[in-house]
């Protein structure tokens, strides 16, 4: 079945897609905020442009997307059309997460990962984020 949408339309509706400031990533940045950590957004200088730097602690947050990074949290599905696009393109990035986290880890980073459903919890992923923090 091919696309609903022309593909004028499909482009417009596709960069309307935020990569920064999404609303996960949004919901740790003002816990990581109230919890007293102080931190910088989307350093280009290291692998991945993590979403949360810590540079003190080196540590980094990446906040990724159920659908975009292939969680396997079943919140999510993949779209009907173009089966075989979605399933490679999904793929792609779960690939490129592994390279950026293990860039990162070689070059001295710890690494948290908070999944956009672990945003729905926000007593849990206090607790996580805060535990991730203040471990040494």
């Amino acid at each position: 079945m091919g696309d609903t949408f022309t593909k004028a339309e499909r482009s417009r509706i596709m960069s309307l897609v935020r990569s920064k400031d999404t609303k996960p990533e949004l919901v740790v940045r003002r816990l990581a905020h109230s919890l007293g950590f102080r931190y910088r957004l989307h350093r280009a200088d290291l692998p991945g442009t993590p979403d949360l730097v810590f540079p003190s602690q080196r540590k980094v947050i990446l906040v990724s997307g159920c659908f975009w990074h292939g969680h396997s949290c079943g919140r999510c599905r993949l779209p009907g059309t173009r089966r075989d696009y979605w399933v490679a393109k999904i793929e792609r990035n779960r690939t490129r997460d592994r390279c950026t986290n293990a860039a990162l880890r070689r070059a001295g980073w710890r690494v948290l990962v908070v999944w956009e459903c672990h945003t729905k919890n926000r007593d849990r992923l206090t607790k996580r984020i805060a535990g991730f923090l203040r471990a040494e």
